[in-house]
């Protein structure tokens, strides 16, 4: 792992909170998320000319509502599993649950890994003080409500985990959750073909990243991308407009 990350180590066991077993430090790179997507959108829409389309699809062949479509990129999310065209088995929903808090006295990630459950400090970058609490890792469920007694494991789990949290208050600004895209095997990144009224159709499956979303994302779509090259090389890209 040190070839990866900068200042990784090991810690010494007297660092350990209570429990734990194995850790490690090292210094990343920490995203704001929402940020992070208003760019994109802005850089595709604005650099690249991509057209946002928001509608309802019955199936992965009416992805190709035009006969000069080329590829369809089908990041369907927790729809594969039963989506027409997809109807991926090994797909699965992975509920989560996260307190949003205002603690601008926070800067460090920590996180800890047990049995249905993943208790995290995040800080978000750029966005006057707020921090991400969690939270849940729950395997084939569907739930999307949020629940007190979650919020106060959060609260008390993520307390004896920080110090940072544990020197000052801090502010509950909203309780989530929500239910990451996972896949057994992990997430696919295939080229397909589909018959389409005597003809094969593209499609570059590209889902199944479950929680680590953000942290996958760009290499997912470069690897997507890398396999249609042959396709989108002989594209005139002036006269063909990107959908998203």
């Amino acid at each position: 792992m040190s070839e990866y990350l900068n200042d990784f180590k090991v810690l010494p066991k007297k660092q350990l909170p209570s429990g734990a077993q194995f850790g490690v430090s090292f210094t990343t790179v920490t995203v704001n998320a929402p940020k992070n997507i208003s760019y994109l959108y802005d850089r595709l829409k604005r650099t690249y000319g991509v057209r946002f389309v928001r509608q309802r699809i019955p199936s992965l062949h009416a992805a190709f509502t035009s006969p000069t479509t080329k590829v369809a990129f089908n990041c369907i999310g927790n729809a594969a599993r039963t989506f027409p065209g997809v109807e991926d088995s090994r797909c699965f929903p992975t509920r989560g649950q996260v307190v949003l808090v205002k603690a601008p006295h926070v800067f460090s990630n920590i996180m800890r890994h047990g049995n249905g459950y993943e208790t995290y400090v995040i800080p978000r970058p750029e966005s006057n003080g707020y921090v991400t609490l969690g939270g849940y890792m729950q395997k084939n469920v569907e739930d999307a409500s949020t629940y007190s007694y979650e919020t106060e494991s959060i609260l008390t789990r993520t307390r004896d985990l920080s110090h940072e949290l544990r020197v000052s208050d801090f502010e509950v600004l909203g309780v989530f959750s929500g239910m990451r895209p996972s896949r057994e095997g992990g997430a696919r990144i295939e080229r397909d073909e589909l018959a389409m009224h005597g003809e094969r159709k593209v499609v570059v499956h590209n889902y199944g990243a479950g929680g680590t979303g953000f942290q996958a994302g760009y290499g997912m779509a470069m690897e997507a991308v890398g396999a249609v090259h042959d396709i989108l090389g002989t594209i005139d890209k002036t006269e063909i407009q990107a959908r998203l």
